[in-house]
């Protein structure tokens, strides 16, 4: 399998990457600095230079893709207009891209709280805003999609337990190691096809939790 991955330096991206190329995939991350080229190619994968903010299409990246998964984000210290841009705007090029070049497949890394974006304040509130606006899109693409929303992020250790729901609303924290293993469950599943699901630190091996969706 081919797989693109949007924000391809983020944390979880880079560990989802190394997890796909272990397992024989053609992992492929988008970046826009070239100097994070060598770190991608050390996990085994392939970097894509191309800049998901400013370019105006995603088309050349996502072509040959067998799967496309949005890892990316304008970040903690962002101001709210990048996250409009990035959060949404990068999404919404990526929804495009996988229509234009019929890659039916595409993987959300959105974030809980997006539900309720209005319960929110100050840059969470736009935060969790564009990511609303960017799983409202991908849900009516009517492409393969399945949205992940974790719980606030950790740089523990991935213990390779999780616990899942598509009851939204909870909220419990889950280290960056875990989600990437999630998602690489996530491109195997098909039963994750049109769903969206909160996803924290729990007690079951995370391919059991993924199947039991």
């Amino acid at each position: 399998m081919d797989v693109l991955v949007a924000g391809g330096h983020g944390q979880i991206a880079r560990k989802l990457l190394e997890l796909l190329a272990a397992d024989g995939h053609t992992a492929r991350g988008l970046i826009r600095k070239p100097e994070h080229a060598p770190d991608l190619e050390a996990r085994g994968a392939v970097p894509v230079l191309g800049d998901l903010e400013n370019d105006p299409s995603l088309v050349p990246y996502v072509e040959g893709a067998d799967a496309v998964v949005f890892a990316a984000g304008a970040g903690p210290g962002s101001g709210d207009e990048r996250k409009r841009t990035v959060d949404l705007g990068g999404a919404l090029k990526l929804i495009a891209a996988a229509q234009q070049t019929g890659v039916r497949r595409y993987v959300m890394i959105s974030s809980v709280g997006a539900q309720a974006p209005e319960s929110a304040s100050g840059s969470m509130r736009a935060y969790l805003q564009a990511k609303a606006e960017a799983d409202a899109a991908l849900v009516k693409s009517e492409l393969d999609w399945t949205i992940v929303r974790p719980g606030p992020l950790t740089n523990d250790p991935g213990t390779g337990l999780v616990h899942v729901s598509t009851e939204l609303g909870g909220r419990a924290p889950v280290p960056r190691e875990d989600v990437a293993a999630v998602i690489a469950e996530v491109l195997r599943a098909p039963n994750t096809i049109g769903v969206t699901f909160e996803l924290f630190g729990g007690d079951v091996p995370s391919a059991d939790a993924i199947r039991a969706l």
